[in-house]
Order: structure tokens, then C-alpha cells, then sequence
């Protein structure tokens, strides 16, 4: 690789990877996805990162997630997170993965209105080790959905925005869309979307998020995603 006094190159070394990742700390003001029509930023930024088209990698921290504990024993949100102001009606898509190396590790599309207010869609490796499709709605304490079990570090993901309703999915191949949960929530002007890497018990978590996909619209059919 061709150095680049701008640019400064580091080594991850994910499981998931025959080889090591070179991920870039790029700069602020260069942070652009293809498929996304909008500004994106960070919260909590994250370390090591890449960007490359539609084809984001995040580098997660040790003991960083993002959870309002229902016993308020563990309140926390030091995840990074590259999110971007979204339309009133949207669809977001993404395939995830990642190595699954240390308990809650995950990757997920995020919602959120405000703090105390948000949905974490996650890819993430459940207290009994499998790779879990997993749904965290907050509304001030968070509820935390385990939902159906991947044999495959990388899955698709498909949050859909309707008003007021909310739409979650998952997909095998980004493809056939299979319903995990459909809701209400309401969101404050100057929502925001994106992607979030998180490693609550480990030391990292290299996510990477492919095939990303945003669309300015209203799914006619919750059943469909479309």
C-alpha cells in the first residue's frame, strides 16, 4: 500500500479475515458513502475506521455498547456510531458481520430521536455464544428482543421508516425479507440514522457493513419491505 502523509494506516486482525484489514483513520469532512444521499458524522467516533463506496468497516473499543438496563443497573452509550440526519420516510439496508469473538459483540443499524430514545437492530453474538438477530427498542429503558439464530458471520438487515412506524428485517441473502418487528415510534425533528459497532465485554469488534442501501420512501406492504 502507497503511503499517505494525510492518511494514517493501521492493522486490525479480525477473525472473520485470512488477511489483515487496513483500516484507515480518515478524515472528518471525507466521510461519505455512496448510496447515502446525506451528511454523516460521528458520535462517539470510533478509532479505526474505513469507508470505501457503499462499504463502511468500524472498529469498536473495549467495553463499549449502547443499553438502558430494564433493572437501571447499566446505563451506557460510548458505542461509535456514523449517523446522518434522515428523511421522515425511509428505508436503510445493510448486510453485517463480524467475528463474534466476545460476548454482545455486534454490529447494528441504529434509530435514534434523542438519548433516551432509540432502536438498536443488531447482528450479535447472544450470552449463550450463537450469532443472534437481536432488536433493541429504548423509550427511556430498553426492552431486548432475541430473535432467530444465524449460522454465518454476515446477515442482511432492512429498517424501514413509515411516519410513525417502524419496520425491522432480516435477510439471508438481500434478498427474501423475513419480519422481526413492527412498531410505533415516535421521533423528534433532527432524527438520525446509521451504523454502530459495539464490544460490551471484549476488548474490539471489527464490524463490517456491505450492500448498504438508503431510499427516500414509504414501504406500502410491512410484510414485503417494500
Amino acid at each position: 500500500m502507497t503511503k499517505n502523509i494525510f492518511l494514517k494506516t493501521v492493522l486490525f486482525l479480525p477473525a472473520i479475515f485470512s488477511t489483515a484489514l487496513a483500516i484507515i483513520a480518515q478524515k472528518s469532512d471525507s466521510l461519505v458513502i455512496s448510496s447515502i444521499p446525506h451528511k454523516l458524522y460521528w458520535e462517539n467516533k470510533a478509532g479505526k475506521f474505513l469507508i470505501r463506496e457503499n462499504r463502511l468497516t468500524i472498529g469498536a473499543g473495549e467495553k463499549t455498547d449502547m443499553f438502558r438496563d430494564p433493572n437501571v443497573t447499566y446505563n451506557t452509550d460510548n458505542a461509535p456510531k456514523l449517523l446522518f440526519k434522515a428523511d421522515e420516510n425511509f428505508i436503510l439496508s445493510a448486510s453485517i458481520e463480524h467475528s463474534f469473538t466476545n460476548k454482545w459483540d455486534g454490529g447494528a443499524i441504529v434509530l435514534i430521536s434523542d438519548s433516551l430514545n432509540w432502536i438498536k437492530f443488531c447482528f450479535e453474538k447472544d450470552y449463550t455464544g450463537a450469532k443472534r438477530v437481536v432488536s433493541v427498542v429504548t423509550k427511556n429503558i430498553s426492552d431486548d428482543c432475541n430473535s432467530v439464530e444465524i449460522n454465518a458471520h454476515k446477515v442482511f438487515y432492512k429498517l424501514a421508516k413509515a411516519d410513525n412506524v417502524i419496520t425491522l428485517y432480516y435477510s439471508t441473502n438481500g434478498i427474501k425479507w423475513f419480519l422481526i418487528r413492527h412498531l410505533q415510534f415516535d421521533t423528534k425533528p433532527g432524527f438520525e440514522a446509521g451504523f454502530l459497532a459495539q464490544s460490551p465485554t471484549g476488548t474490539k469488534c471489527v464490524v463490517t457493513f456491505s450492500n448498504i442501501k438508503y431510499q427516500s420512501k414509504k414501504i406500502k406492504d410491512p410484510y414485503i419491505g417494500d
